[in-house]
């Protein structure tokens, strides 16, 4: 009888373990590409040169962000944390599920300096709707 409880215990806690694995996917992904054009995106991947980026979210469900924000935050090194690099303002359609985001006329999309940076999707709240870390090099 004990030893069909503690399988019983342990089969429920892989069975909880792979449910919480499923659910955690459906967040929405963000990554980089070099641009974004009439095919779709060119040149993703997580390490880029100094220059302009393309921030693209995709998720299974729609956003629902009117109010947005892109900010980076750059590495230092001497101080081993995160600090504010820039944010730039956008305004999306609440149903959207794929959306990137570049260089328009306020919003430059730089990242002008080497280094590791994150990179989040915020709402008007500030809350984080989705994040990623990206390396910069000369």
């Amino acid at each position: 009888m004990k030893k069909s409880f503690v399988l019983f215990a342990v089969l429920f806690a892989l069975v909880l373990g792979v449910n919480q694995n499923i659910l955690a996917q459906n967040e929405p992904v963000m990554y980089f590409c070099e641009k974004y054009g009439n095919s779709g995106e060119r040149g993703v991947s997580n390490r880029f040169t100094t220059g302009y980026l393309t921030v693209v979210v995709k998720s299974d469900y729609a956003l629902e962000l009117e109010d947005c924000s892109i900010e980076f935050q750059l590495y230092n090194s001497r101080s081993k944390k995160f600090d504010f690099y820039k944010s730039f303002s956008y305004v999306l359609d609440p149903i959207s599920k794929y959306v990137y985001f570049e260089k328009t006329g306020e919003n430059d999309m730089s990242f002008d300096d080497p280094g590791f940076y994150r990179v989040y999707l915020l709402d008007d709240r500030d809350k984080t709707v989705a994040s990623a870390l990206i390396e910069i090099v000369d």
